[in-house]
């Protein structure tokens, strides 16, 4: 559902020729951070980090800042990019490949907590701190081998260390005073609805407490990760997150502090981008629409391979158009990949017409390849009554 606020944005764009454009409702936005606060006030329920990966934009990082109790990053240019909008957030870094360079910034600006995916990479961590003489606090990552069938993104391979790994770290910890193991990081999966986000939670616990019970961690924090589930094919089916609150937080022990770290599904549903047909025809029986722009500025639905939700703003003329029948919508790149969404009935579709893309707040223009073929780049836009 597109808000009134964006659509009559995006008539304006329309009327003084400047799209395509990324318009982004900040209100909303806030009013969606809240919701997701409110339910984790469940006495146990976990503290909610937001992965900046999925729009680190400064509007967005300011809106969002209030309703988290903190923000993970994934490298030293969103370390460096998250301190210079939020100066005194708390800050979680992630993520395989880390340089010296980045670790040693996590260090001078601050970093709450570094999650460490190998036993080199904390060895390189703890020569660092100790030639800077710098305390750090560390999450040690798991990579559990579960069953992942069906879930929108699994993250094995690179990503952290498996049970047996995991132990090469005990010996660095024990002989760098240093590095201070403060518990366990684990992001298994994508895709998760809160039943299955719980289970997987389950999971996590029941492999974290034992191991920092033998590590002799008191007060363990355990990070249970993100992945929430965020529903394309029907945008009014959201997260349950007052169901998924009340579960975890029965899950957890005194002592312990639980943390998640959600991006898509923060951030998504405020954005919109919104573009115009720019032709309409049929060829070998199926009717296309081209689009203004194109995945060069919108990547998710190449990357997910689906149909991208989509809202008709009429505003066609007399020149050729489609009623009544299934169209597949297209950007201008010189590529058949180059489609929004394929055979979408729509009542009608004429040159000339709007077309707002909803759930564009995460994971759009920060992940696409902008420069494909050099087309204009597109406006951002963002929205409020402040």
């Amino acid at each position: 559902m597109i808000t009134e606020r964006v659509r009559k944005h995006a008539e304006h764009l329309a009327g003084a020729s400047e799209l395509p454009a990324f318009v982004y409702d900040l209100d909303a936005l806030a009013s969606d951070a809240a919701g997701i606060r409110q339910a984790l006030t469940v006495p146990g329920a976990p503290e909610i980090f937001y992965a900046a990966k999925a729009n680190p934009d400064a509007p967005i990082l300011r809106t969002i800042a209030p309703h988290v109790d903190g923000i993970e990053v994934a490298s030293g240019g969103e370390l460096q990019h998250i301190r210079q909008i939020l100066p005194d957030a708390r800050l979680a870094f992630g993520g395989p490949g880390k340089t010296d360079d980045e670790l040693r910034l996590a260090l001078e600006l601050g970093v709450e907590r570094i999650h460490v995916e190998s036993p080199h990479e904390l060895s390189r961590l703890a020569a660092l701190a100790r030639e800077h003489d710098r305390q750090v606090d560390i999450l040690l990552r798991v990579n559990l081998a579960g069953d992942r069938t069906g879930v929108a993104l699994a993250m094995s391979g690179p990503f952290g260390m498996d049970p047996d790994l995991i132990e090469d770290c005990r010996d660095t910890l024990t002989d760098n005073p240093h590095v201070r193991l403060r518990g366990i990081h684990a992001h298994l999966a994508s895709g998760l609805d809160a039943e299955a986000m719980v289970n997987q939670s389950r999971e996590i616990l029941e492999w974290a407490r034992p191991w920092l019970a033998k590590a002799d961690v008191t007060d363990p924090e355990i990070n249970l990760g993100g992945g929430m589930a965020v529903d394309y094919a029907d945008p009014a089916h959201r997260f349950d997150w007052t169901g998924y609150a009340r579960q975890v937080a029965a899950l957890a022990q005194p002592g312990e502090k639980l943390r998640i770290e959600p991006g898509r599904a923060v951030s998504v549903y405020a954005g919109w981008y919104v573009t115009e047909v720019l032709d309409v025809k049929k060829a070998h029986g199926q009717w296309y629409a081209v689009l203004r722009g194109g995945t060069m500025h919108i990547r998710t639905p190449v990357t997910k391979q689906h149909n991208h939700p989509f809202v008709v703003l009429p505003r066609g003329g007399s020149g050729p158009a489609v009623d009544d029948q299934p169209v597949t919508l297209v950007g201008q790149l010189c590529t058949p990949k180059d489609v929004f969404a394929r055979q979408v009935p729509t009542d009608h579709l004429a040159i000339g017409d709007l077309v707002a893309f909803s759930m564009a707040g995460a994971y759009a223009w920060n992940i696409s390849h902008h420069d494909f073929l050099m087309h204009p780049k597109p406006g951002h836009h963002y929205l409020s009554d402040d």
